[in-house]
């Protein structure tokens, strides 16, 4: 279809790319096992990072969300590598 070949197409290839970078981050930042480091001790008494850590869950359906339709748009946009 002449829909998938646009540039619309390859933009949302883009910004779903970087959001999916954007997502692993804060997913990152929100690990559940960095409270135990020394650097996360520190952040866990932060008022700001204690809102922002409850919502580390959410983050991986954005991710998963944001990698499926990369992927998807990928593949029918640039095709199979041969």
């Amino acid at each position: 279809m002449d829909v998938f070949h646009s540039i619309l197409t390859a933009k949302i290839i883009f910004y779903t790319g970087i959001l999916n970078l954007t997502a692993l981050l804060l997913l990152f930042v929100t690990c559940r096992c960095l409270p135990a480091l020394r650097i996360g001790k520190s952040l866990m008494a932060n008022r700001y990072y204690k809102n922002f850590y409850k919502y580390h869950c959410y983050l991986w359906y954005i991710l998963g969300i944001s990698a499926i339709i990369h992927a998807v748009l990928a593949l029918v946009f640039y095709g199979v590598p041969k």
